[in-house]
C-alpha cells in the first residue's frame, strides 16, 4: 500500500466515524445525470475538458455516455480536448458563442465549469438558445459561500495551483481562474429570469474533505462538514447542484 493509499484509508475511517452518510459531490452529480440521461437525446457537455466524471469513475463514465444517442463536448482548451477519454465528438469553442443551431439539445451539463464563467448573462443565454423548449441545464459547481471557495478567493493563484497539485493531483494547466458570478441561489435566480430559464432545483450539498490526505486537518474539516449537515447551515455547504429548465 502506498503512502497516499494509507492516508486515504485513515481518512475513510475518520469519515465513517464522524460523517458516515457523507457522499462525494461528484457521486451526487453522477446520480442526477443517471436520472435524466436516456436514449434518443442530444446532450451537450460544456467545458468538457478531458473527462466527464472523476478519473476513478472511468467505467461508469463510459456507461453513462453510452446511454445517450448523441453527445458533444465543447471546451476552449484544445489540449484538454485531445485527451478526452470518452466523448468522441468534441469541439473547441467558447460558451458565449456556441457553434450550434437553436433548439437542438435536450440536455446541457457542466461539471465544475460555471465558477469559471466571466459573463454568465451572455453564456446562460447561449446555453438557453441551443436547448429545446423544456430542455434542461444541469450544473455542479462550488458554492461561493462555502469555506473552500472563500479560501480559494483569499489565496494567491500560485498557492492555489500548488494546493490543487498536492491535494487533488491536478496539473497546473488544469487549474483555471474562478469568478463565482453564478454560484449562489440569488445569483442563479437572477440569471435564470434574465435568460429564459426556470429554476427547477438549487441544492446545497457537502462533499468529502478537501484535505483528506492531511489527517489532522481532515478531522477538523469533517467536524465542520458534520455541522453543515444541519438545515440551518445548509447555505454554507461547499457545493451546488442546479437544474434549470428552458421556458417553453
Amino acid at each position: 500500500m502506498s503512502r497516499k493509499e494509507h492516508l486515504y484509508k485513515i481518512y475513510g475511517f475518520a469519515k465513517n466515524k464522524i460523517v458516515p452518510n457523507l457522499k462525494y459531490s461528484q457521486e451526487l452529480y453522477e446520480d442526477v445525470l443517471l436520472s435524466v440521461v436516456r436514449e434518443n437525446i442530444n446532450w451537450l457537455d460544456l467545458g468538457c475538458g478531458h473527462q466527464l466524471l472523476p478519473q476513478w469513475r472511468f467505467e461508469q463514465e463510459k456507461a453513462l455516455i453510452g446511454r445517450a444517442s448523441n453527445i458533444i463536448g465543447i471546451d476552449y482548451d484544445f489540449p484538454s480536448l485531445t485527451k478526452h477519454r470518452t466523448i468522441s465528438n468534441v469541439v473547441q469553442g467558447k460558451i458565449d458563442s456556441l457553434p450550434f443551431k437553436d433548439d437542438y439539445f435536450d440536455v446541457a451539463t457542466a461539471n465544475m465549469v460555471v465558477e469559471h464563467l466571466d459573463n454568465p448573462g451572455i453564456q446562460f443565454s447561449e446555453i438557453n438558445r441551443v436547448l429545446k423548449p423544456g430542455g434542461i441545464f444541469i450544473f455542479h459547481t462550488p458554492n461561493e459561500f462555502g469555506y473552500f471557495s472563500r479560501m480559494r478567493k483569499a489565496l494567491p493563484k500560485v498557492l492555489v495551483k500548488k494546493m490543487a497539485k498536492m491535494l487533488d493531483d491536478r496539473d497546473f494547466e488544469d487549474v483555471f481562474e474562478v469568478h463565482y458570478q453564478a454560484n449562489s441561489r440569488e445569483k442563479i435566480q437572477t440569471l435564470a429570469e434574465k435568460t429564459n430559464f426556470e429554476v427547477e432545483k438549487v441544492k446545497y450539498i457537502s462533499s468529502d474533505a478537501v484535505a483528506a490526505i492531511i489527517p489532522p486537518v481532515a478531522v477538523a474539516e469533517l467536524l465542520w462538514i458534520r455541522m453543515l449537515m444541519a438545515k440551518r447551515l445548509s447555505r454554507l455547504r461547499t457545493n451546488l447542484i442546479v437544474i434549470l429548465r428552458k421556458r417553453s
